[in-house]
Formats: C-alpha cells, sequence, structure tokens
C-alpha cells in the first residue's frame, strides 16, 4: 500500500518542509508492527516527489481479535490495499501537514496550491469507476483509473476489482492530504476501528473547505459514519442529506440489512425521493418471496437453509406454521456466532414455530443430516462459487439430499444496466460470476434433467422493460415418481 505526492513547478522544493521531512533521510519508522517509510524519488526546485509506504505484519492485523480461532480472518486484502488502515498508518508521519503547521518560515506555504500528482493503490472498491471519478473531478483533479488484467486457469474473470489511481490538479499540500484521508476510506468502504461520534469531527475537519459543496456528500458522509444513528446525528448538525446513494451503494447495504427491522424503513435519502411509495430492500423482498413460497408448500417441516450466514432468512423462515426444524448451515465461525445471537432473541418471541439450528457445513462436503429434507434454500449462495463447480453441487443436493422443493435465488445479470454499472462489474466483490435470464434458465434446464425435477423460474423486485427483474428465483419440485 503505498501513495506518492509529486509537486511540479516553481517552488516545489518547499513541499519538503510543509511535509516536516528532509529530502536527504529516509524516514523509516516501526510501530505496532508496521513500518512507514517515507522516501523523496526527486528533490529539487521546480519538482518534489515522495513516496509514502505502509508495510503492515499481516499476522498482527487479526491477532487478538473476538474471531481468532477462525481460519478464514487471514484471507484477506488487508495487507496489500490502500484503505483506511493505511491512512492509520502513515497519519503520524504527515501530521505537520494535515494540520498546516510547518516551521514559522514557511507558514506562508500552507494555503498555496502546486501542481500536483496522487498517486494511490491499489484500492478494492465497489463503487463504479464512474462514481470514483465524480469523487475526485469535482474538485479540480483530472483523474486516470487503471485496473490490472487477470490472467485465470479457468473462466472467473478478465480484469482485476481493484484499481489504481492517479490524480492530476492544482492544490495545497494540506487540502490534498485531508481529501485523501476521508476520501481514499469512502473508496474502500471499510474501518478497521471502532465508529464513534469522533467520525464526525473527522469530516468537519478534513472536508473543511470542499465537502459542502461536493455534489457527492452524502455519499462521502454515509459510508465514512456507516451507522444511522450517527449518520441521523451528522443530520441534526448539518441539516438532512438530500442525494440519493449509488444503486451499487444501495446493493451492498441491502446484503447487511437486518431482517427483524422494519421492513420499508426509509432513509433520510429516501424520503427525499419525491415517489409517494415507501422504498422497500431488495434484501426484504427476496426474503419476503422466499418464506411467502415455503409457507404455501404442503410439505415444509424440514428446512435447510445453506449458506445462512448471520441467520438472517432462517429468523423469518422460524415464524411460518408448519414448520418444525431449520438447520441454518455456514460455514464462518464469525457468522454462526452471529446467527446464535439472532436466534436467542427469538427466544420468548410469540409465533416462533421452530427455533433454527446453527450448523457448521458447506455447500463442497456431503452431509447425511441434509438427506431427505422437505425444502433446502440457496438465497444468493451459487454466485458466490466457482462456476465450474456448481455441476457437482446440484448433482449432490438434486441426486443426494433429494429435497421436496429447491430454491435458488441469484441476481440477474441484465439488471445490473439498470443499476449505471459497467459491463463487467458484478454487485459484490465476492461474486464469482452472474448470469443473464437465459443464462439461468439453461442452467436449471439441466440441473433439473439431471436430477429429475421440474423447475419454474419466477423473478423478485422491480421489474424494467428489456432487463426483467434483479432477482432470479427458481423453484425444483421432485419428480412425481420420485416423490415419496
Amino acid at each position: 500500500m503505498h501513495l506518492i505526492l509529486k509537486a511540479s513547478g516553481v517552488n516545489a522544493g518547499v513541499v519538503s518542509h510543509l511535509l516536516a521531512k528532509n529530502p536527504n533521510n529516509v524516514y523509516d519508522r516501526t510501530d505496532k508492527g508496521v513500518r512507514v517509510r517515507m522516501v523523496y524519488t526527486k528533490a529539487s526546485e521546480q519538482e518534489t516527489e515522495v513516496l509514502i509506504h505502509a508495510e503492515p505484519d499481516p499476522v498482527d492485523l487479526v491477532r487478538g481479535t473476538p474471531d481468532g480461532y477462525d481460519i478464514t480472518q487471514y484471507i484477506n486484502d488487508r495487507e496489500f490495499v490502500t484503505s483506511s488502515l493505511f491512512c492509520s498508518y502513515i497519519r503520524s508521519a504527515l501530521g505537520t501537514a494535515l494540520n498546516g503547521k510547518p516551521k514559522e518560515d514557511y507558514v506562508q506555504w500552507v494555503d498555496h496550491a502546486f501542481e500536483l500528482e496522487l498517486k494511490f493503490g491499489p484500492v478494492a472498491s465497489d463503487l463504479p469507476d464512474r462514481v470514483v471519478e465524480e469523487l475526485f473531478s469535482c474538485m479540480g483533479y483530472d483523474i486516470t483509473v487503471e485496473r490490472g488484467e487477470s490472467a485465470y486457469s479457468f473462466d472467473l474473470k478478465n480484469r482485476s476489482t481493484v484499481r489504481h489511481i492517479t490524480l492530476r490538479g492544482e492544490q495545497t499540500i494540506q487540502q490534498a492530504l485531508r481529501q485523501l484521508f476521508l476520501l481514499i476510506p469512502v473508496l474502500d468502504n471499510y474501518k478497521h476501528y471502532f465508529i464513534s461520534e469522533d467520525e464526525i469531527d473527522k469530516i468537519n475537519r478534513y472536508g473543511e473547505g470542499w465537502l459542502d459543496t461536493h455534489p457527492h456528500k452524502g455519499l462521502i458522509v454515509r459510508r465514512t459514519l456507516h451507522f444511522a444513528e450517527l449518520i441521523r446525528t451528522y443530520e441534526r448538525q448539518h441539516g438532512a442529506l438530500d442525494d440519493r446513494p449509488p444503486r451499487v451503494e444501495q446493493q451492498a447495504e441491502e446484503a447487511d440489512s437486518d431482517p427483524n427491522e422494519n421492513i420499508g424503513q426509509a432513509t433520510s435519502a429516501e424520503r427525499a425521493d419525491d415517489s409517494s411509495e415507501t422504498p422497500v430492500r431488495l434484501n426484504d423482498l427476496r426474503y419476503r418471496a422466499i418464506t411467502d413460497i415455503v409457507a404455501s408448500l404442503p410439505e415444509k417441516s424440514r428446512i435447510v437453509d445453506m449458506g445462512a450466514g448471520e441467520g438472517k432468512l432462517s429468523a423469518r423462515l422460524a415464524y411460518i406454521s408448519g414448520v418444525e426444524s431449520i438447520l441454518a448451515v455456514e460455514p464462518s465461525g464469525q457468522a454462526r456466532l452471529r446467527a446464535m445471537e439472532r436466534f436467542a432473541k427469538m427466544q420468548d418471541r410469540a409465533g416462533v414455530q421452530a427455533m433454527p439450528e446453527p450448523m457448521l457445513g458447506s455447500l463442497f462436503y456431503f452431509d447425511e443430516q441434509l438427506q431427505h429434507q422437505d425444502v433446502i434454500i440457496l438465497c444468493e449462495v451459487i454466485e458466490h462459487i466457482e462456476e465450474y463447480r456448481l455441476s457437482s453441487i446440484m448433482d449432490t443436493i438434486l441426486k443426494e439430499y433429494r429435497p421436496q422443493v429447491l430454491l435458488v435465488t441469484t441476481p440477474n445479470k441484465e439488471y445490473n444496466e439498470v443499476y449505471a454499472m459497467e459491463q463487467e462489474q458484478f454487485r459484490h466483490h465476492d461474486h464469482r460470476f452472474e448470469w443473464t435470464r437465459e443464462e439461468f434458465i439453461v442452467q436449471c434446464a439441466s440441473w433439473a434433467k439431471k436430477g429429475n425435477y421440474d423447475y419454474e423460474i419466477r423473478g423478485i423486485g422491480e421489474d424494467k422493460e428489456g432487463f426483467g427483474q434483479p432477482t432470479q428465483l427458481a423453484m425444483f419440485t421432485r419428480g412425481k415418481e420420485e416423490h415419496v
């Protein structure tokens, strides 16, 4: 993870004094397992270029965390990508520049706009290139976004999801760094620390002089504060955030929504929309469609929620009359713990028909406990699996587990255009593929034929002519000659 800052033109040499780092010395510090270095690659009165590099210890990144028992915590990109971690690592090295308090002889240069070039990356972001460009271009920067080519031995994708960003424009050193310290975590949408009201103070401090007029102020504030209560606190202090976030961001939020919250509760941005209907999250529509189908089935006493995650869907299935057991199968230990907490809160609630049972399991391994269940559900699961592995997984489900009914939901790739997403972009960074409606039909027909199942496909969400609906749902019903 790195940042390259380059200043060109008359008096560019002053930049080293604003950064309070001698070009003739290498800044090299190690603190809490992180090595930070600042090296001047060019240092003259006409051109100054400094490389700021941070190298964390990958083990220290996860040591002492609550989920230390889960090996999957080590499989992440935090060691490499430019994120909120990087900003925290280099903050002390750039404290003088961020605060605008160099030695007295150079105070006059704090407000001087230099011809700057800023390069940083790699950045992992769920925002489309268009939005990334808009975040910086409105502040006077020319922006270049580069992606690397991806060479896989199987059909996955042909370009990287991470990006390297270059900004060029006139700006003061202090303002340029403050903008980066606020916007880099917005791009990555990840905070490695507890988010409190201190984040509002940081927004006020780093956003002074530019954020109030930024066309994506709402997006910046929401992704900085994350939590609804903090966002409401900010709005009470600064007024309502009236710009709607990009649709791709709403999709990411839907993946984290809590089904026990009020369905259709609008955000302030949604309330500002002139639509008279209360918006409902797509995630809620998926859960509602699945629970409606399950409730209508003649045989539904035994249910398996595969890839149950934190148990959000399983919690809803628990209220369906006639359900006697729910296996919430999930490989992640951290997710199962959260599911257990969710289910524990349901103990004394009225209307619960069956308490979901968290269960360690994976689609990649056969488990005889999953045989001959009434319903198996794969809600937004298959797109997280390499496409070439799906055939054997579906063989196991339809030929070995033999449920009466199998429900599968997955994104409709064609609908991504409605969300103004780029052609090769997926709705979630962990998706391995996304299918068009025709591709999904072909796959379902093949699976049903091999397993002797009937199937039907329907859509979930708003229907747009030419694009269909955002989610595809397939219902597989066991053939009559196989039905016991």
